[in-house]
């Protein structure tokens, strides 16, 4: 193996350093070794993270550049660290409550991504789940800080992230707990009694830890938030060089959108009169196609099939034509998202190694039927041309 430039030693710690202050994003990135802890999502580990990108862009700012790939590797790192230390300073973390986007989220959904498939897999599990209290608490120490400098999020994220702490906690009645139903499946000839036992304490504490979230949440948080969704120009314009990777125009961008809906929406009323000619609205076209019996699926486990066979016929059908599909990236998994999330499908991608592939999670929101008219072009978005093969290509790279 070649030894490693300045720039690409640079990186390589980064990731290590990075993984072991972020287990949360170690396992959504698939970084092994880290999947029995959690994130310190305190003000302090906000901090440590930023030591850690002030560190980092001083040592990119030192080392020698030796090739077209060390600067495009600095440049690359020096844009993205550079805008999550703009964020920090900005505070942002302080307010980061949202439906799709929170640390509570992050940790609930970070099991997703664990395996489970030996001894091994759920005993790592166990030491994770012990840990969620203490993690669910640091997220609130951070909320509490962004109380005391005024700085918190909408209402509305906060009773959306209120009924998303007591569905996967088994509060809200008629939900069952998140936590309770992925250890229920630890089940088999070789279960180990004190391990299942231990599973079951740690999900009781998560169950506990979310509870009391949502506690917090209306008991403290709600009165403190804001009214308005809307941030304002400042805030924005940082979000959208996030986002973006560039500084937009937001004038300008705000034209071009309302110009790009007019002309879709007209295309939309064009394609309707094509479906239902006498159509007096979009909306009419759309209540008829989610009616046909013809262009829906009965059945979830048939609709997450539905779901996988799409993306599997669609890799086939671009590899060797408009892509060279490399092995690895040819496997994608059609998932049910866990109940309790934002209704929008997501995308995960693989492990660093590919031991587990990308996938696509589909939120059900307690559907059954499926009117398949709008579901192939989210398809298409979220797995296969969309992010997997963004994602999985620039990890495969």
């Amino acid at each position: 193996m070649a030894e490693l430039t300045p720039i690409y030693r640079i990186s390589d710690e980064y990731v290590d350093r990075f993984a072991a202050l972020n287990p949360v994003a170690a396992t959504s990135i698939g970084v092994a070794g880290f999947d029995d802890k959690l994130t310190d999502f305190s003000p302090e580990g906000a901090a440590a993270l930023q030591s850690l990108r002030t560190e980092t862009l001083a040592a990119l700012a030192a080392a020698p550049v030796t090739s077209e790939r060390d600067r495009v590797a600095r440049d690359v790192m020096v844009d993205v660290l550079q805008l999550q230390s703009d964020r920090y300073e900005a505070r942002e973390h302080l307010r980061e409550l949202s439906i799709i986007g929170s640390p509570s989220l992050a940790i609930r959904r970070s099991f997703d991504l664990m395996p489970r498939a030996s001894t091994a897999d759920w005993q790592t599990i166990s030491r994770r789940l012990a840990a969620v209290p203490a993690a669910v608490a640091s997220f609130e120490q951070t909320l509490n800080e962004g109380i005391q400098r005024g700085m918190t999020a909408a209402r509305r994220q906060v009773e959306a992230n209120i009924e998303q702490a007591d569905s996967w906690s088994g509060a809200r009645p008629g939900s069952i707990s998140y936590f309770d139903t992925l250890v229920a499946g630890y089940d088999g000839p070789d279960t180990d009694a004190a391990l299942r036992a231990d599973l079951e304490r740690g999900a009781t504490a998560a169950n506990e830890a979310y509870v009391t979230l949502g506690k917090y949440l209306r008991e403290k948080y709600y009165d403190a938030a804001v009214e308005r969704d809307g941030v304002g120009r400042d805030r924005y314009q940082l979000s959208s060089r996030v986002y973006n990777g560039a500084t937009l125009d937001l004038d300008e961008t705000y034209q071009w959108g309302w110009d790009e809906l007019y002309r879709i929406e007209s295309e939309m009323r064009a394609t309707c009169q094509q479906i239902l000619p006498n159509a007096k609205s979009i909306a009419e076209t759309i209540a008829f196609l989610e009616a046909d019996p013809t262009r829906a699926i009965e059945g979830i486990d048939e609709f997450r099939q539905w779901m996988q066979d799409l993306q599997d016929r669609t890799i086939r059908e671009l590899d060797g034509v408009h892509f060279d599909v490399p092995g690895p990236i040819r496997k994608i998994e059609a998932m049910i998202a866990p109940p309790g999330g934002a209704l929008a499908m997501y995308y995960t991608g693989p492990s660093e190694d590919f031991s587990r592939p990308g996938r696509t999670w589909y939120p059900t929101g307690g559907k059954t039927r499926f009117p398949l008219w709008g579901e192939v072009s989210i398809a298409y978005h979220e797995g296969v041309p969309g992010h997997h093969f963004q994602i999985a290509t620039t990890k495969y790279m």
